[in-house]
């Protein structure tokens, strides 16, 4: 394993990564803690890209979550994450507090008045339907760790595919000079994505949640005969289970525009789904291709 470094003050940045980035290229893995193997698996393929260091940021972001939502009972084990970062091989692991990264003060979902990343359209829709104010707390968070760390390339996880399609937008059309990578949802054996939120989740509740992932292998399984015929076959799923609150499921494409009901040719999309089971709010997604044309 390598000796992974702790850094807790972005005064400590520049020195440690300028020494560290003459190597290479450098790779940033933003988290917010609570480690498991998606996340291990995006500081793989984080290491395994560059010949640099690579720093995973570890920061509970206040900006993204709305009064009411799991701030204070998200998860925070900062001792157990740093054996997955070394074990996966970080080189460093960014671990503010919230007054480093906003040195002005914050409040849960409030600017506070200091400038913040707007997501446009797309942030209003799906998540941003149910979370008015998430991506403007995402998108914000990683303009300052990009600018904090100065990546040359950030890896997310598809599980928040709307996520990672936002913060590729934000990178090109404020020229950040980051190649943003996306790498595939990690699951568990019977189908779960894995989630840091997982943990919440009760045994029952736990068997609740499998429907997320089956509803998407139902829409995939019927894709060929179209998209209503994937999202009817996805529906069945979801509203057949008892326990589970649907906030939505929706078939988009690659971009998370509108999609035709019967394309005209092959077309690579996206079957998203979100859902309430108990207190706990969970979202997947899955790539989906439909055949266009005659089928």
């Amino acid at each position: 394993m390598p000796d992974t470094r702790l850094i807790g003050t972005r005064a400590e940045l520049p020195g440690v990564l300028s020494a560290m980035s003459r190597a290479g290229e450098l790779a940033l893995v933003p988290t917010m803690g609570a480690l498991h193997e998606g996340h291990a698996t995006l500081i793989r393929a984080a290491r395994a890209a560059t010949t640099g260091p690579v720093v995973v940021s570890v920061f509970v972001n206040p900006l993204q979550f709305a009064p009411g939502e799991d701030l204070d009972r998200y998860p925070r084990t900062l001792d157990a994450d740093l054996e997955v970062c070394a074990e996966a091989g970080a080189d460093v692991v960014f671990a503010p507090s919230v007054d480093e990264v906003y040195p002005d003060g914050i409040s849960t979902g409030s600017i506070n008045g200091m400038v913040t990343v707007e997501p446009g359209p797309l942030g209003s829709v799906l998540e941003g339907a149910s979370r008015p104010t998430h991506f403007r707390g995402v998108l914000t968070v990683v303009a300052k760790l990009f600018g904090l760390v100065r990546p040359d390339r950030a890896f997310f996880g598809e599980k928040d595919y709307q996520q990672l399609v936002l913060i590729r937008q934000m990178a090109r059309d404020l020229c950040m000079g980051v190649d943003v990578v996306g790498v595939p949802t990690v699951r568990e054996a019977d189908g779960l994505a894995l989630s840091s939120r997982n943990r919440y989740l009760s045994d029952e509740e736990r068997t609740v949640a499998l429907a997320l992932s089956r509803a998407l292998e139902a829409a995939l399984a019927r894709s060929s005969y179209g998209v209503p015929a994937a999202r009817w076959a996805a529906m069945s799923v979801l509203q057949s289970q008892p326990g589970l609150e649907l906030d939505y499921f929706a078939l988009r494409d690659t971009a998370l525009g509108e999609l035709p009901d019967y394309p005209d040719a092959a077309l690579e999309a996206r079957a998203l789904v979100a859902a309430r089971v108990g207190r706990t709010r969970l979202i997947d997604n899955m790539p989906i291709t439909f055949s266009g044309g005659d089928s």
